[in-house]
């Protein structure tokens, strides 16, 4: 008798790029600025500009910009894919050397040909991941607030793998109280050694915006529940690294002095007024007294070209050390709250 069932076709096979172009080149189709602009005269007889419409009421686009618009948007398609910081460990090492505890409940991994699947994820299975990792099946670890809590992953004397814990902070966020989470994670009681700290940066000064700004926090919380402002932070940043405090400050006030007075290398003040769209100086070309704040200062930095923010970069933390250093030498430097043990 003829077997009339037919064969089970064949497992299609993923081909997914999970990459951030998506979210990039939807920014770019409604960020990108293609309205036409019209040159008026105000009641104060001032030119100023302003959106231009046609008669029928409808915006006016500027074909130049569009066209722009359009050639950088299929340049950023072009290019090959920007995986996300996890799948790119997973992709370099394997799933067989990380153990991921995270939130997300599945994933795509590679197999040995290098083609994709679709793996699901439970909660049992991030169990199963730390035990591995503590039991030295897997060397290399990597949690997410999901793992930040309620977790241990120090080198404890209980556990096999009692090797030093090195700790990079990849993605620290804007919540210090999170951050110090993660951080107790590899660095608890009862433990063989402890864990080594390790921020991750790239080459790009600009990126100093957000360590700095979780630095502050850091030193700010530390100062509030520890009584001790380098428990908060770990010890991990030095003062130099809090771009909002009140040296940083001070610091920016004399870099837009030097500036105004040509006096840097790295910009002139037309040149920066162009890039940043920060306006320094009043109608007389004197620098005007309420100066954009280090926050916003720090944020044009970003949206410059990377070897002109390294350079204006490296004046401004050379005037920010050169303050702190001062202050440490006049002994009115800012330590926060000390521990004075008084001899009986």
């Amino acid at each position: 008798m003829e077997n009339r069932r037919k064969p089970a076709p064949p497992a299609a096979t993923l081909d997914i790029n999970c990459d951030c172009k998506e979210a990039i080149v939807d920014y770019l189709t409604r960020a990108f600025p293609t309205r036409q602009m019209e040159e008026y005269v105000d009641e104060l007889g001032d030119v100023r500009s302003r959106p231009m419409w046609d008669q029928a009421g409808n915006p006016v686009h500027n074909p130049q910009a569009e066209a722009a618009r359009e050639q950088l948007i299929e340049h950023i398609c072009a290019m090959p894919p920007i995986p996300t910081a996890l799948d790119a460990l997973l992709v370099h090492y394997g799933v067989s050397a990380v153990a991921e505890v995270t939130g997300r409940s599945k994933r795509l991994v590679r197999d040995g040909s290098g083609q994709q699947r679709l793996e699901s994820r439970s909660p049992r299975t991030n169990l199963a991941e730390t035990a591995a990792f503590m039991t030295g099946a897997k060397r290399i670890l990597v949690f997410s607030d999901a793992g930040g809590t309620g977790r241990s992953y120090h080198a404890s004397l209980d556990a096999k793998n009692q090797q030093r814990r090195v700790h990079f902070l990849l993605e620290p966020g804007w919540r210090a109280d999170r951050a110090i989470q993660g951080l107790g994670r590899t660095h608890r009681t009862h433990q063989a050694c402890p864990p080594l700290f390790r921020p991750v940066t790239t080459d790009c000064k600009g990126e100093a915006r957000f360590t700095s700004t979780i630095a502050r926090r850091l030193d700010a919380l530390g100062a509030l529940t520890r009584g001790q402002r380098q428990t908060g932070g770990q010890g991990m940043f030095e003062s130099s690294d809090n771009l909002e405090s009140s040296y940083a400050k001070h610091a920016l006030h004399d870099w837009y002095g030097l500036l105004a007075m040509g006096k840097l290398k790295s910009t002139s003040l037309a040149e920066f007024h162009t890039m940043s769209g920060l306006d320094l100086t009043d109608q007389d070309g004197v620098l005007r007294e309420d100066l954009p704040p280090i926050q916003r200062w720090l944020n044009r930095i970003l949206a410059m070209r990377i070897a002109v923010q390294n350079a204006i970069f490296d004046e401004f933390l050379t005037l920010v050390e050169t303050r702190v250093a001062a202050a440490k030498e006049a002994g009115t430097f800012d330590i926060g709250v000390e521990t004075i043990s008084v001899e009986a």
